[in-house]
């Protein structure tokens, strides 16, 4: 990177960062300080406010407020003379964010990002917003009026300042402790959390509530497991209808597969362009899981397609994977950037591109003339079509093909030719840094997805994805004990790691134990949930976000992990760890561990069910019959291999599962006991299927083992189609 920045300018104190959300600001006029004891120092010498501005690479609205605001020569004489400003990558520093966040809604009644506040010297916020034009209008006060006014009451109202900002560090101290609302654990939050959910759904577009609809993994992975539970079809049908909502829409990369952010309207056709690895990581799952339930081959499809996408755009050579990529990316003439730009079509583009097959792809995909971006507020994509599925190709015999087997191959043809053709627009930008809380929840959709379709690529992506983490991100002799790293970038590993980062990794090695047996990953498994809770559990249960501050950070709040959202809670994900550990292990600890959380969180999950749907998959997974399932073979066997994979193809969301390789089996044993007694029958692949402490007959031979999943799960499973 040159020292010179657009327009001849020098950097700002941002240039050395290894944040690609930080280096694109590290050429403004504004005198921007890294989240740091330099800038707090510098406030609290100058007796300054803090501006706190706050957001993550691919933010669309963040890159507008840069343009307008940020990079305007007036607009930075007066942070810079009036401020200490300073920016912070919310991706880097998500405790921080979440106490800003809290204080902004708390102030304003609204959040997101970019997300602006004013602080006291003492790191107290006072004042705040999200984005600001850069003039007054439209009833929003203008940047520039905003830093005015703020500065004004900061040198004439100093003491009102003070008290408000006082009083607001107090209520957010209460709310950041969480709820507390012990209960005796049983069945009734799951049916108060499926009638809300009921409640809530969209029952002609799929989903949940209104515009913007948002994908919300962990309502389907909790639908799906009532369902298991009760055998409630319901459940099944509103978990299957969001999904297919979702992957027939424009949400749905219908070229290059993978999730956006979020669909803008109630429909799921016209997105918020930007790609995350937690959706993608998450909803993949949820279409594997889906899958699981009943068989139907466009779930899995979804899914592998979602895989693959994360394979070619999002891993690192070394194995780990990327954190999102842009919405915004230059238009074909390289003039500026504009929102979706890689994914719109117009029309003649696309008969130039596809000729005597352009009827039928636009037929299916729902093209239009004039455009089909007709719900966008600013007319942005006139002209424009979003790709999504509005026919089935069925019905377009016989108007554009003789039969569904031509209409398929012909669509094929016509998505590898635009997608060929795509590649060759300038790109959406990629944040490259590697996350380990992000990269646990891949692990697991990786894994998992090995499991339901024996892709040797997927579990070696698994595997790769974990070293890269154990090498990069894990320093186990460090001065503190093994300690795990928020985050890597440019070679640099930097931040401690937060309790979604221990949760989530933990997750992921349980799942890819279970898809491997590999001894290595439940050990490790292990050693992150007990450093988990000494580092980050409540005494009164649940998972602080961030370890307890120091230094100049030593007066912030600790925030109690409790709600789950686009992304579960570490609360929620650590007690579903716990209880799986405890089955594995038969640790008694990580399933008192485990209690604890769930108790501490029943008042929550009483009142706001849809705010702990991670929580009460936790809840059922615990009072679900313990289930164990280990297949037992030699190494290289191919029908060990397949006995292996079986309990992958079926929906047994509250089991914990064991391969045993015979050549590893007595090391093994020392991290799982449960599997020490077990022996290959007649020398041949052996499974066992233990329920409430009690096992069946060992099932010899891949039929046998077959027979027995059947036997065990039909009353759990829905019509395989």
């Amino acid at each position: 990177m040159t020292q010179e920045g657009p327009s001849g300018r020098k950097p700002n104190r941002l240039f050395k960062e290894k944040s690609p959300y930080l280096l694109q600001h590290a050429h403004n006029p504004v005198d921007w300080h890294p989240w740091g004891e330099e800038a707090i120092a510098k406030a609290r010498a100058e007796d300054k406010p803090l501006f706190l501005s706050i957001g993550y690479s691919t933010c669309h609205w963040c890159h507008v407020m840069e343009r307008e605001s940020f990079e305007k020569e007036e607009i930075a004489s007066i942070l810079n003379a009036e401020f200490v400003p300073v920016k912070l990558d919310r991706e880097e520093r998500p405790d921080l964010d979440r106490i800003y966040m809290s204080a902004v809604q708390a102030m304003t009644g609204s959040g997101g990002w970019p997300l602006n506040v004013c602080l006291t010297p003492q790191l107290k916020p006072f004042i705040g917003g999200t984005y600001f034009p850069p003039e007054t209008r439209y009833g929003r006060t203008g940047f520039s009026d905003f830093l005015k006014g703020v500065a004004r009451i900061w040198r004439a109202r100093r003491a009102d300042v003070e008290r408000q900002a006082c009083a607001l560090w107090e209520a957010l101290s209460v709310q950041a402790a969480g709820s507390e609302g012990r209960g005796s654990l049983n069945e009734a939050p799951l049916e108060r959390a499926f009638r809300a959910l009921e409640g809530a759904s969209d029952p002609e577009q799929g989903g949940f509530g209104g515009a913007p609809k948002f994908p919300m993994p962990v309502y389907q992975g909790f639908l799906l497991r009532y369902f298991a539970r009760t055998g409630e079809q319901r459940a099944l049908d509103i978990a299957l209808k969001a999904l297919r909502a979702m992957s027939r829409g424009g949400l749905f990369d219908q070229l290059g597969g993978g999730f956006h952010r979020y669909s803008t309207d109630e429909s799921w056709r016209i997105p918020h362009f930007e790609k995350m690895l937690y959706d993608n990581a998450q909803l993949a799952v949820n279409f594997i899981e889906a899958w699981q339930a009943t068989g139907e081959p466009d779930l899995l499809a979804t899914a592998r397609e979602t895989l693959d996408y994360l394979l070619r755009d999002m891993r690192d050579p070394a194995g780990g994977f990327y954190s999102a990529e842009d919405a915004d990316s230059e238009t074909a003439s390289g003039a500026e950037k504009k929102e979706g730009a890689f994914y719109l079509w117009k029309e003649a583009e696309l008969r130039a591109l596809l000729g005597e097959e352009a009827e039928l792809f636009m037929f299916v995909h729902g093209v239009r003339t004039e455009g089909n971006a007709l719900s966008d507020p600013q007319g942005e994509f006139s002209g424009l079509n979003v790709l999504y599925r509005a026919h089935d190709p069925a019905e377009a015999v016989p108007r554009f093909a003789a039969s569904v087997e031509d209409a398929l191959r012909a669509l094929e043809r016509s998505r590898k030719a635009l997608f060929e053709f795509r590649q060759s627009r300038p790109r959406p930008s990629r944040d490259e840094k590697i996350l380990s809380s992000w990269n646990g929840l891949a692990i697991s959709s990786f894994a998992r997805g090995f499991r339901a379709s024996g892709e040797p690529r997927y579990r070696d992506a698994a595997r790769a994805a974990a070293a890269f983490i154990k090498i990069e991100l894990w320093a186990p002799d460090s001065a503190r004990g093994p300690r795990l790293f928020h985050r890597w970038a440019r070679g640099e590993r930097k931040i401690p790691g937060m309790a979604d980062d221990y949760a989530f990794l933990t997750q992921g090695l349980l799942d890819l134990f279970e898809a491997t047996g590999e001894v290595e990953h439940i050990a490790w498994a292990i050693e992150l949930a007990e450093e988990a809770r000494r580092i980050f559990e409540s005494g009164g249960g649940g998972f602080y976000l961030a370890a307890e501050a120091e230094g100049f950070e030593s007066g912030l709040l600790r925030t109690l992990e409790e709600s789950d959202n686009v992304e579960p809670s570490a609360s929620s994900v650590m007690a579903l760890n716990f209880l799986r550990l405890s089955r594995l292990t038969g640790k008694e600890e990580f399933r008192r561990g485990a209690v604890r959380t769930i108790e501490r969180f029943a008042s929550l999950m009483a009142e706001r069910p849809m705010a702990a749907a991670q929580m009460l998959c936790a809840l059922d997974f615990e009072l679900a019959a313990p289930i164990e399932i280990a297949v037992v073979g030699r190494r290289g066997d191919p029908e060990f291999a397949a006995m292996a994979a079986a309990p992958g193809r079926r929906f047994i969301p509250n089991a914990v599962v064991a391969p045993v390789e015979i050549e590893s089996r007595d090391e093994l044993a020392r991290a799982v006991p449960f599997v020490e007694h077990l022996t290959s029958v007649e020398g041949r692949a052996t499974g066992y299927w233990c329920e409430n402490y009690a096992c069946r007959a060992p099932a010899v031979g891949q039929q046998a083992w077959e027979d027995r999943l059947r036997e065990m799960t039909k009353h759990k499973e829905a019509p395989r189609c």
